[in-house]
């Protein structure tokens, strides 16, 4: 397939390009900075890659890189930036949509607030305590709703380079909800006691780089199981319960 991804210098985006490009798949990395692109990716991954040196903000120019892509990873920006970064994401978005030589396939990333916490009709994003920004993430989300594309938003917790368990797991995955088991008696708690618990399971949230990026990967094709769907993950583990 072909694939570009935006925001190809970042954590995730380097990383979707090199696994695209293990995969078999036709890359293309939307980049603002080619020196960093250059000093990240090895010789085999930039052969193999098309680079494109642009404004991400520009829509002309992301509406012609997106002419016959088979989809797009928009890994670009943080929450952090604030409205910056919400109109990037609607930038991309409404070009996807607009272009006509797109298949219609994206991947966006979000983060383990936007889920649905099981038990009760809230989501990490709008409880006390969680960082405000956060609710960019919410924006981009409510930006999805209303198109039409074959959209799916990456929802993982902490990302981080490695994991050590201290056992066996396997890579569990939920859409719309949170991936790790919750106490069917938070539907009683108040909602400052929910995000303190909440808090309290972070840690089995984190997952890695490279299992974030393989799972957006390995469900790249159009009317998959996402389509339309908050993903989330965790892992699992894979002793026997006693």
């Amino acid at each position: 397939m072909k694939i570009i991804v935006f925001g190809a210098t970042g954590n995730t985006g380097r990383r979707a390009l090199e696994q695209g490009v293990k995969m078999g798949h036709e890359m293309t990395a939307f980049v603002r900075n080619p020196e960093k692109y250059y000093e990240q990716q090895g010789e085999r991954t930039t052969k193999h890659v098309k680079l494109i040196v642009d404004d991400i903000m520009n829509p002309v120019s992301v509406r012609d890189a997106l002419s016959y892509q088979d989809a797009a990873i928009i890994a670009a920006g943080h929450a952090g930036q604030g409205d910056e970064f919400v109109r990037l994401v609607d930038n991309i978005i409404s070009q996807c949509e607009k272009q006509p030589n797109f298949s219609g396939r994206v991947w966006v990333m979000g983060g383990a607030g936007l889920l649905d916490i099981p038990y009760t009709d809230l989501i990490g994003n709008n409880l006390p305590g969680f960082p405000p920004e956060y609710k960019n993430h919410n924006r981009n989300f409510e930006r999805l709703l209303q198109s039409e594309l074959d959209w799916s938003i990456m929802c993982p917790g902490t990302m981080v380079d490695s994991i050590e368990p201290p056992g066996p797991v396997h890579l569990h995955i939920t859409t719309e909800t949170l991936p790790i088991s919750i106490l069917k008696t938070i539907k009683e708690f108040s909602e400052a006691d929910i995000a303190g618990y909440l808090f309290s399971r972070l840690k089995e949230l984190e997952v890695t780089y490279d299992d974030v990026v393989n799972c957006m990967l390995n469900h790249i094709e159009l009317e998959g199981p996402f389509n339309r769907k908050r993903v989330g993950l965790a892992y699992q583990s894979e002793s026997p319960v006693r």
